[in-house]
């Protein structure tokens, strides 16, 4: 069974477009680019570190990057049983398994940054990273502290992340080298997050959720609040919210994957650090980390390393005989068409809805029997858009 992570705020680096700008998936960075209303392209290629720490700018760029390496790993026909993502790294896996569109997921993300921003602007704080000390001993030094610091990630094994004030970030840190702790790392940004100190972000946020609407899935994402699969889009209202102000649950959201009986971790976006905690929490873990497009035909060598010797690599379902697939005949957004539904006789040529500007037309005569495809859903080249039964 295989997971695809995704990276969240920090494993953003200067250039990281580079690589793709000249591959299909890039266009991805245009339909950003418009959503947000900021030119993501020149972020992606030519900002530097400093502009990249930026909270709005560090988030909107690592979104959209997981996104265009999810993109690229679609277009080769590999889906993964679970997706979860750290931090800002769940939107991503939301909108991966269709539960945000895509539009709605840049959205959504430039306006968490940008409440996480403000927040961080009237709550000023820190967070360092505590190495080498257990989970209940980094908490015992965040109380001994007796000021405002909180654990914010559980990340790994030994990898442990404090936020709070920078007097109570620097007393906890103390503490914790007290009790054993091999090394405390100052982290480079812009506010407490994944604490009390995020709490006036959570109110723009709750009503930019809602209007984004999250959807039921297929495939299930692993929650950072509570480290439990949810396919249920109701349901994400209040994680999405509590994520805010809560400890990202990383370590257990590794241990609920493999306790579901994931070995395999494919970690998509820039960076590489979600696939060394992998190694470090989960025994006999299989990870890779795909960053560039150069990532992908060994990705195709790893995914079937794993299949049983003689079978066959890659293919898809097969489907009866009196059954057909209409598939896209681009990449980009879903939208169907109106008075089309489960039970519509449809013609040949029969237009189902559009990609982008471009017609999806049945090449077959049927009864539809449903979209597999929802509205807003980014669909790859030859994706499967709906599924007809021929009269």
């Amino acid at each position: 069974m295989l997971a695809f992570t995704f990276p969240g705020q920090g494993s953003q680096r200067p250039g990281m477009g580079r690589p793709w700008a000249d591959h299909d998936s890039w266009e991805l960075v245009e339909e950003a680019s418009e959503v947000a209303e900021r030119d993501v392209a020149r972020l992606l290629l030519d900002a530097d570190a400093d502009e990249l720490k930026d909270t709005r700018n560090a988030q909107l760029t690592t979104f959209v990057s997981s996104l265009m390496v999810l993109d690229a790993v679609e277009r080769l026909g590999i889906e993964p049983s679970f997706c979860a993502g750290h931090s800002l790294g769940e939107y991503t896996a939301l909108t991966a398994t269709g539960a945000l569109s895509f539009d709605d997921g840049v959205r959504l993300v430039s306006e968490r940054a940008d409440a996480m921003h403000h927040a961080g602007q009237d709550n000023p704080g820190t967070m360092a990273a505590v190495l080498g000390l257990d989970d209940d001993q980094v908490e015992v030094a965040c109380r001994r502290a007796d000021s405002d610091v909180w654990v914010a990630n559980f990340n790994a094994p030994g990898q442990v992340v404090i936020a709070g004030s920078p007097d109570g970030v620097a007393a906890a840190s103390a503490v914790a080298k007290e009790l054993g702790a091999k090394k405390v790392m100052p982290l480079q940004v812009s506010g407490a997050f994944h604490t009390p100190f995020m709490t006036p972000a959570r109110d723009r946020l709750r009503k930019a959720i809602a209007e984004a609407s999250p959807r039921d899935t297929e495939v299930p994402v692993v929650s950072n609040v509570d480290s439990l699969p949810h396919a249920n889009g109701a349901e994400w209202s209040s994680l999405l919210s509590a994520q805010l102000s809560s400890p990202v649950r990383w370590k257990h959201c590794l241990l609920t994957l493999a306790e579901a009986g994931v070995k395999d971790f494919a970690e998509l976006g820039p960076g590489g650090v979600l696939t060394g905690m992998a190694k470090r929490t989960v025994e006999g873990a299989r990870t890779i980390s795909v960053a560039t497009p150069e990532d992908l035909d060994k990705l195709l060598e790893w995914v079937n390393a794993a299949s049983p010797r003689g079978a066959a690599q890659l293919e898809g379902e097969h489907l009866f005989a009196s059954e057909r697939l209409v598939v896209s005949p681009a990449a980009g957004v879903f939208t169907p068409v109106g008075g089309i539904g489960d039970g519509t006789v449809i013609e040949v040529g029969t237009v189902l809805g559009h990609v982008g500007d471009t017609e999806v037309r049945s090449p077959f005569a049927g009864i539809v029997q449903s979209y597999i495809a929802v509205e807003g859903e980014r669909v790859t080249l030859r994706q499967p858009i709906a599924w007809l039964r021929t009269v």
